[in-house]
């Protein structure tokens, strides 16, 4: 079989041929002439950041897992109705055909590893650097050791097992590595996000954007570890970030959170979020432009919407009618002309359309909107901490203030007292559905839990009648083309 070279293998090889040359190379990082001043340093490191920007901007980082769950659902195009049948395969056919990979799992898996790669090389020449500046230096190294255990982590929940890679590519050979289990990858994880606090600062509004804290990376060793199903550690870490005293906290108003007016005060409970602006050229969001209604027909979701995407009924009638996080859906909209549209007319495809206006943006250019889409923040570390409590001492009077910390801001009563450990546990995944919906969450929470079987068939409609998963599904499969690229990658195995 003739072996096609995954985008990595062939940019190392672009890499390595360029050193035959006799001019001196300006166009790669990954030579001498780079890593020589705090300049290159802070220019390396945005490199590892653009690739969480083309994950959250794309978006596979929420299509992928949102539409695979039982909160929101595509319109039925081929490419996206595939992760709600469970029909794609280890080629992403579908998607590679009607161009929608940067929609896929193969987006992950590529962008992953191009942030993976990037932070290693960091890691290994910011020694080198010539930086006046030693505090600085000391936050470089806290934000890469971060960035390459959150891409770890990131495609560990999507792929199971994957390659860990904690040193550069320097020559074709090294990109040959093999799958490591479950135990090692966490705990290479668990080791960076160590690192991570130990040099990161603490929160502070002068923090610059986007980049991630010391309660940031307790909160993503908290969350890695409810993955590695450590749960002491999880509760450690949970802990942590509680106990800040350096400002963090949960927003007076759930609603407060994703009003783009507002996302500087946000950012307190907003331990790290994917930073949008709706500029040309500039790293925006486009997922509104997905969940608004169709011909852009309503102004205060955005100027450019699809009506492409939308939650299930079922889902919006889980909620309590005082439960303000249902405020952040829309069973009716108000038209350009002010005419109020119900909800049997939203879309043509269902008499059940219910809008997602999480992110609305209702000044945003064009299909790029400026919402800031949230990755780790307070009330997740509120929820991790009565799961892990609870996985621990059951349903103890410690896990029901954790719980109840969250309900209480989104205006419900505190959860029925009594509750048994396997009670309790669903409980708090139940209020990780309500608070986190269409964060790129729900589904990592039925894969991790094993549950996803018995939740997902029921929750069809008149657009998706039947819905499938088969325990294959709990990951999926790696890209064929890696494997077939790589004679140590190994496809998973339910998959071959």
């Amino acid at each position: 079989m003739k072996k096609i070279l995954p985008y990595s293998l062939i940019l190392l090889t672009l890499i390595c041929s360029c050193s035959k040359l006799e001019e001196t190379p300006y166009s790669s990082i990954y030579t001498d002439n780079f890593y020589k001043t705090a300049e290159d340093a802070e220019a390396a490191l945005a490199s590892v950041y653009t690739e969480l920007a083309d994950l959250y901007s794309g978006p596979s980082a929420l299509i992928v897992p949102d539409f695979s769950a039982d909160q929101i659902y595509p319109r039925p195009v081929v490419g996206r109705d595939t992760y709600t049948l469970f029909s794609f395969d280890p080629q992403y056919s579908a998607a590679a055909s009607y161009s929608r990979t940067n929609e896929s799992p193969v987006d992950i898996w590529n962008n992953c590893y191009s942030g993976i790669e990037n932070a290693n090389w960091l890691l290994l020449k910011l020694p080198q650097t010539n930086m006046s500046n030693e505090t600085r230096k000391r936050q470089i190294f806290g934000e890469a050791y971060f960035m390459r255990a959150f891409y770890h982590w990131f495609l560990a929940k999507n792929f199971g097992e994957i390659v860990i890679r904690t040193k550069p590519s320097q020559t074709i050979e090294d990109a040959y590595v093999g799958k490591s289990v479950k135990a090692d990858i966490y705990k290479q994880i668990y080791a960076d996000l160590d690192s991570a606090e130990a040099a990161l600062p603490a929160y502070s509004n002068s923090l610059a954007k986007g980049r991630p804290c010391k309660e940031a990376a307790a909160a993503l060793h908290a969350k890695a570890a409810l993955y590695g199903e450590d749960w002491a550690m999880a509760l450690k870490e949970a802990k942590v970030v509680l106990a800040s005293a350096s400002g963090v906290g949960l927003l007076d108003n759930v609603l407060d959170v994703y009003d783009v007016t507002k996302e500087d005060a946000a950012r307190r409970e907003n331990l790290w979020a994917f930073e949008a602006e709706s500029i040309v050229n500039g790293r925006s969001s486009q997922i509104m432009s997905l969940y608004g209604p169709p011909n852009s027909a309503a102004p205060a979701y955005g100027a450019t919407s699809y009506g492409s995407a939308f939650a299930y009924q079922s889902f919006f009638d889980s909620f309590d009618p005082k439960d303000k996080r249902r405020q952040l859906m829309d069973t009716n909209y108000t038209n350009k002309q002010g005419v109020i549209i119900h909800q049997s007319a939203i879309t043509p495809i269902t008499k059940q359309g219910v809008l997602v206006r999480k992110y609305a943006d209702k000044n945003s250019i064009g299909g790029s909107h400026a919402t800031n889409i949230p990755i780790l923040r307070m009330a997740d570390v509120y929820l991790i901490a009565a799961e892990a409590e609870a996985r621990i001492n059951g349903g103890s009077a410690t896990a029901y203030q954790y719980i109840n910390v969250v309900r209480t801001r989104a205006g419900l009563d505190g959860l029925t007292e009594g509750l048994g450990k396997e009670d309790f546990i669903a409980a708090v995944l139940q209020e990780r559905s309500w608070e986190l919906y269409a964060e790129g969450d729900r589904w990592y929470d039925l894969s991790r839990t094993n549950t996803f079987r018995q939740v997902v068939p029921p929750v069809v409609n008149d657009v998706y009648k039947t819905r499938s998963p088969q325990p294959r599904n709990q990951y999926f499969p790696i890209p064929q083309n890696e494997v077939n690229a790589n004679n140590l990658l190994e496809q998973n195995p339910a998959w071959k």
